[in-house]
C-alpha cells in the first residue's frame, strides 16, 4: 500500500493534539504539520477546515477528520499494528471494547479532577481535590481494567509489552499528571505522587512506564507546559 499522505494540523502544547503525534511517532508514519496558534483567534481558512477551530485536525489523503481520538482511531485502523486488534473477531472486538471503556474512564472520571485542581485556590482545595483524584482512580477500578487476572507480563494496557491505543490517548494527559504538582507550578497538590504510590501502585507504575516511552514523550517540553499552564490560569483570574 502506498504510505499515505498526512497533514497534521497541530499545536505542541496541546494535549489532545499530542495524541495523534504520539499514534503517528508509534506507527511510524511520515507527515506534514501545520502549527495553529491557539492563543489567537482562528484564521478563517483553518475555519474551512474545521469549523470548531481545535486541534488536531488531520487530512489523510484529502479526507479531513478532526478531533483527537477521532484521529488516532482513524490511524490505529488504517494502520493495523499493536495499537489494536482487528475488530473481525470476538477477541478483538472485546479488547477495543475494553480499551475504549479504560479510556472513557480515565478522561470522564479523572481527568476533570485534575483540572479542578489546576483552578483550585488554596492547598486545601488542592489537597482535597488529590484524595477525590486518588479515590476515582479505586472506585472506576482502573487498576483492574488495566491488570485483569490472565494479563501479559508488560508494562502497558493488559499486559502489553507495546503500546495500546489506551496509551494513545492517555499517555499526554499522565506527562501532566505526574509534573504539574511540582512547586514551580502548583498545579496539582505536591503529595498527590505519594498518594499514588501508597494506595494505586499499579496505576501509578503503568503511568510511569508510559511517560518513559520515546512515543509519548518525544515532544514533551515539561517547563514550557507547566509554565503556559500557569500563565493561561492567572490570565482568567
Amino acid at each position: 500500500m502506498a504510505a499515505p499522505r498526512i497533514i497534521l494540523y497541530t499545536n505542541h502544547l496541546c494535549p489532545f493534539a499530542q495524541r495523534a503525534h504520539i499514534a503517528l511517532k508509534e506507527l511510524g508514519l511520515q507527515y506534514e504539520e501545520v502549527i495553529i496558534d491557539l492563543e489567537k483567534p482562528r484564521e478563517p481558512w483553518y475555519l474551512e477546515i474545521n469549523p470548531r477551530g481545535l486541534v488536531p485536525t488531520i487530512s489523510y489523503n484529502g479526507t479531513i477528520i478532526p478531533e483527537s481520538a477521532i484521529v488516532a482511531q482513524l490511524l490505529a485502523d488504517a494502520h493495523p499494528s499493536h495499537l489494536l486488534p482487528p475488530s473481525n473477531t470476538p477477541e478483538g472486538a472485546i479488547k477495543r471494547a475494553q480499551i475504549s471503556f479504560f479510556v472513557d474512564s480515565y478522561t470522564s472520571k479523572v481527568l476533570p479532577v485534575v483540572w479542578a485542581s489546576h483552578r483550585a485556590g488554596t492547598p486545601e482545595e488542592k489537597s482535597a481535590l488529590a484524595e477525590d483524584l486518588v479515590q476515582a482512580i479505586e472506585k472506576n477500578k482502573l487498576e483492574a481494567q488495566l491488570y485483569p487476572e490472565g494479563s501479559g507480563s508488560g508494562p502497558f494496557f493488559h499486559g502489553s509489552e507495546k503500546l495500546t491505543l489506551a496509551e494513545v490517548l492517555t499517555g499526554s494527559f499522565l506527562l501532566r499528571l505526574l509534573s504539574l504538582h511540582k512547586p514551580e507550578y502548583g498545579l496539582l497538590a505536591p503529595e498527590l505522587p505519594s498518594l499514588l504510590e501508597q494506595r494505586v501502585p499499579k496505576f501509578l507504575k503503568w503511568a510511569q512506564a508510559v511517560i518513559q516511552h520515546k512515543s509519548v514523550n518525544h515532544l514533551w517540553n515539561e517547563k514550557l507546559a507547566g509554565e503556559k499552564a500557569v500563565a493561561r490560569l492567572k490570565s482568567k483570574h
